[in-house]
């Protein structure tokens, strides 16, 4: 999966390129941005040290497959979509995104990204499933994810612990087949 050689993808609206070093700027600015630190489990002060190691450690090996999401009207950069824990055995992966600038959400961008990705993830990569996780609560997500294609799977009540509440967090996935018919 990860021999295949990554391009950009371009939609409608928006324009995905694969990421680079260059980006860790951005890349920290947003992780770091509450509204979208407010969507994760990771919730830790996001370095630029821990940007570099994921790229090192996960990007250049192949077990991350991590894009820039950029608005196609000018070329701004407005998020990151992901596929972690890449698995070429199972030919599965777990998909991930972020809209880091706040202006840019609302605009119908998350399902553009998610369905590119998909498909992308899909017939390009070979992917059989892609999975998510996602924290309860989150209805615009849950929507979106829905509304690609993909299916709750289940919930896992209380698993994680953010701040001083425990949330739970639904598992959803979507699979090649769900998408070829």
């Amino acid at each position: 999966m990860n021999k295949t050689k990554l391009t950009t993808i371009v939609g409608k609206n928006l324009i995905l390129r694969p990421i680079t070093l260059d980006d860790t700027d951005l890349i920290v600015n947003w992780r770091n941005n509450p509204s979208v630190v407010q969507n994760f489990i990771f919730r830790e002060k996001f370095t630029r040290q821990m940007h570099e190691s994921w790229m090192h450690n996960k990007v250049e090996t192949g077990q991350v497959i991590q894009y820039i999401v950029e608005e196609k009207k000018n070329n701004r950069p407005i998020g990151s979509v992901y596929f972690r824990d890449v698995n070429e055995n199972y030919n599965s992966a777990e998909f991930g995104i972020f809209i880091g600038e706040d202006d840019a959400r609302g605009k119908g961008y998350g399902k553009e990204i998610t369905s590119l990705f998909v498909r992308f993830g899909i017939e390009s990569l070979g992917l059989h499933r892609i999975q998510l996780r996602l924290v309860k609560g989150n209805a615009a997500a849950a929507r979106t994810y829905t509304s690609v294609g993909f299916h709750k799977e289940g919930e896992f009540r209380d698993m994680v612990k953010l701040g001083d509440e425990y949330r739970t967090v639904i598992f959803m996935s979507i699979l090649d087949t769900d998408i070829k018919g």
